[in-house]
């Protein structure tokens, strides 16, 4: 049953400085608002409270999407569909405009931002796994300054980030993709708009330079363990191999084993598992395929 939203007090702060300062005047009684489209439902759909809501979209000149040396940086204000349609973005990693094309309908990716998309933390955040595989990392902002770590690192738990309560995800860094590489990403829904995952695959293949021998690969999980994860044990079983059926099969295998779902009312932790193998498999065939063709 949808609620009226229960009253708050509102802040708009013209700059991450200036909401550093509100959230520590506000110890853990204000949430941080950038697109809005998961804050308003639980408030809304679920009762959740707050005393006060910190209004992000006053910080100018945070929505962006540019190149800086090799690096791509985007700004944690940047929509979600900015990310989808970005030049930049689709020519040099593909599957993450895919990905962000698959969160909810048009109107909410306008809405919806990078940053608030991660910031959720929830397990099956659609742009985790992709991000993860390219090794992105988050600019966190907080009173004691700037750090940034590995995004891999950031996730401790559903609903749960590194983040303190006097900190901000500023922007993300993702280095380019090497020669002879190839991503993909796959979402498993019972409906294909406006569901969220009941599994996100992503895989990247790198190949040596006869496009024969796999150097490096990264297999991200989501929506099937209680953060985003790379399948580590999977992509053990095929660097420093010449990919064939056997040793994609094997990934997918043993993916699946990393794997740690729950039964849920969006569907059963042995189909979940079951879907791991197989969007496993299909993604380094198609990854190969990308680089070899």
């Amino acid at each position: 049953m949808l609620r009226m939203l229960p009253r708050f007090e509102y802040f708009k702060p013209e700059s991450f400085e200036e909401a550093i300062r509100i959230l520590k005047e506000h110890p853990g009684k204000i949430r941080p608002l950038a697109g809005g489209t998961d804050l308003f439902i639980a408030m809304k759909e679920k009762g959740v409270t707050y005393e006060a809501v910190l209004d992000l979209k006053g910080i100018k000149n945070y929505d962006f999407i540019r190149e800086a040396n090799d690096n791509t940086e985007i700004g944690a204000l940047a929509s979600i569909r900015s990310i989808e349609t970005s030049f930049i973005i689709k020519k040099k990693y593909p599957f993450l405009s895919q990905a962000a094309g698959k969160i909810g309908s048009v109107q909410v990716r306008n809405k919806a931002t990078i940053g608030g998309n991660i910031c959720n933390a929830s397990p099956s955040a659609e742009t985790a796994p992709s991000l993860i595989g390219l090794k992105a990392q988050v600019e966190i902002i907080g009173e004691k300054g700037i750090k940034v770590i590995p995004l891999e690192d950031f996730f401790i738990g559903p609903g749960q980030s590194v983040l303190t309560k006097s900190d901000l995800l500023r922007k993300i860094i993702v280095p380019p993709l090497p020669h002879n590489s190839a991503g993909v990403y796959f979402k498993h829904a019972p409906r294909r708009a406006m569901d969220i995952a009941q599994v996100g695959v992503g895989c990247i293949l790198i190949l040596d330079s006869d496009k024969k021998k796999c150097i490096d690969s990264r297999i991200t999980l989501g929506a099937v363990a209680p953060i985003p994860l790379r399948a580590k044990r999977a992509e053990a079983v095929i660097v420093g191999k010449e990919l064939t059926e056997k040793e994609i099969e094997e990934a997918g295998e043993v993916a699946s084993q990393e794997a740690k779902p729950i039964t849920d009312l969006r569907g059963s932790a042995e189909h979940r598992i079951e879907m791991v193998k197989v969007f496993v498999k299909r993604g380094l065939h198609e990854a190969l395929s990308l680089i070899r063709s």
